[in-house]
């Protein structure tokens, strides 16, 4: 493993945002979904996530989430993602996403 340093972390912008928009991404070349996340003053961004295994579109509307929000623009099929929400990856392909233990302000930062 490759250690970082402080100022290395300190550049990753990781923000919470709630989840106000949720599409099938059919288009994609692995099951996804399109995500629309509420990100406080830094307003919605978009995003595509590969978490189809393990949440319904309906569980996701008004879920929090932790993403990067600083990494440019990525074209994704027909879609343009702006942030890659996190989550952990598991041994058969399904994500579990990351949240806050409770309910924070949309567009703090996450340290």
């Amino acid at each position: 493993m490759e250690h970082i340093t402080w100022d290395d972390f300190e550049r990753v912008d990781i923000r919470v945002g709630t989840v106000v928009r949720v599409e099938d991404f059919p288009e994609a070349k692995k099951p996804a979904y399109k995500l629309w996340i509420d990100f406080g003053e830094l307003g919605i961004k978009k995003s595509s996530a590969q978490i189809t295994r393990l949440y319904a579109k309906d569980d996701l509307i008004d879920r929090q989430v932790v993403a990067v929000v600083n990494f440019p623009p990525k074209q994704i099929a027909n879609f343009m993602s702006e942030c890659l929400v996190l989550g952990v990856v598991l041994g058969d392909g399904g994500v579990i996403l990351l949240q806050p233990e409770r309910r924070a302000p949309n567009g703090y930062r996450v340290l």
